[in-house]
């Protein structure tokens, strides 16, 4: 396929993987529809009369010279399907995107990938959970895969980053101007950690309703699995779920305590044997067929200080207040917050927010 083909084709944005085969089968080149296309060809393509209208104005006004320079410009490397470089894993998906667009390297994509999705609405657990499984992953070989939303999607790509790990960042509109704006340093700091940010829609693209589930499958083609680190009923983070399983990838979910609505879409998927129940980030890479690699901060702490010791003994994972630790180590509370902090500095306790405390 010639470049300015596949910019145009693009810049129109009509091209599913069905209307793809049917141009082909029709015409045996992108190249040869190109001079084909009008108001019958999108017809028959199943175009709707102001999509038509929309297409065809579009058709009129691109310059695939600027839009050459354009992609120059901003650092940004195109693909189709046709190309060598198109990603294995997505070739097994029935759905695959006809172009991609991206910025990075594409060559981690060959490796090991996990994809990682949960709320926006993120909660404190959910939070927690994303801190302990992605430095495991990323220390065993994997490459996380999300969206850059605001909430776990963003906590993924920075845990991945922190644990010296590489992520991929798929959004939910062009690549001329990343969405959500807050989320732009990190995907700067993803492509400068040898990371790659993807999409599969042309530059002026804005986000809206139908590209977000558009952008979940690619989330989900790309990964050996999904990792639902938290989803009410309904969530987004579902969709890519069920994406998954129809691409016969595992799902692994988190649960959640049965009161926490933020986690009813996890617990439900589990219930429901359509995720696998995940405690651990070993449970994943088991399933996936990859050894654990022991991390520096999985071996239990010690302190020659009996009061810190006693605090850290009676510290878990979950959320306690410094009135509870009180009351289970005994310890003054005066004594026992500088005890907490000593602790944060040695790794032995973490300070979450609101005055709560884990190890």
């Amino acid at each position: 396929m010639e470049t300015s083909t596949m910019y145009i084709w693009s810049w129109l944005n009509i091209l599913s993987k069905k209307r793809y085969d049917a141009l082909i089968a029709q015409y045996q080149s992108l190249d040869a529809a190109l001079g084909h296309i009008d108001e019958t060809m999108l017809k028959e393509l199943g175009c709707k009369e102001e999509g038509i209208f929309r297409v065809l104005n579009r058709l009129e006004e691109f310059d695939p010279e600027a839009y050459s320079a354009e992609l120059k410009k901003r650092g940004l490397q195109m693909i189709s399907i046709e190309d060598p470089e198109y990603p294995t894993a997505l070739t097994q998906v029935p759905d695959r995107p006809v172009f991609l667009y991206y910025k990075g390297c594409l060559d981690i994509l060959s490796q090991p990938c996990i994809g990682c999705v949960g709320r926006r609405e993120m909660s404190q657990y959910g939070k927690r959970a994303a801190e302990l499984f992605i430095p495991t992953l990323v220390q065993s070989g994997m490459v996380t895969v999300s969206g850059l939303a605001l909430g776990i999607d963003a906590v993924v790509a920075k845990e991945t980053l922190h644990a010296g790990g590489k992520t991929v960042a798929v959004v939910g509109g062009g690549l001329a101007q990343i969405y959500p704006a807050t989320n732009k340093e990190l995907a700067n700091k993803i492509v400068e950690a040898g990371g790659l940010i993807l999409c599969e829609f042309p530059l002026d693209q804005a986000p809206e309703r139908h590209t977000f589930p558009a952008r979940n499958r690619i989330i989900a083609g790309l990964s050996l699995g999904t990792l639902v680190l938290e989803a009410g009923k309904g969530s987004g983070a579902l969709i890519t779920a069920d994406l998954a399983l129809e691409y016969n990838r595992d799902v692994f979910a988190v649960p959640g305590q049965v009161f926490d609505v933020g986690y009813a879409g996890c617990n439900q998927y589990i219930a429901e044997g359509r995720a696998k129940l995940t405690q651990a980030p070993e449970d994943v890479l088991q399933d996936i067929g990859i050894v654990a690699q022991s991390s520096e901060s999985t071996g239990s702490f010690t302190s020659d200080d009996p009061e810190e010791q006693k605090i850290y003994d009676v510290l878990t994972s979950m959320p306690q207040s410094v009135s509870d630790l009180v009351d289970r180590a005994g310890i003054d509370a005066a004594i026992l917050n500088a005890k907490l902090t000593m602790l944060e500095l040695s790794g032995g306790a973490k300070n979450v927010g609101n005055g709560m405390w884990v190890r």
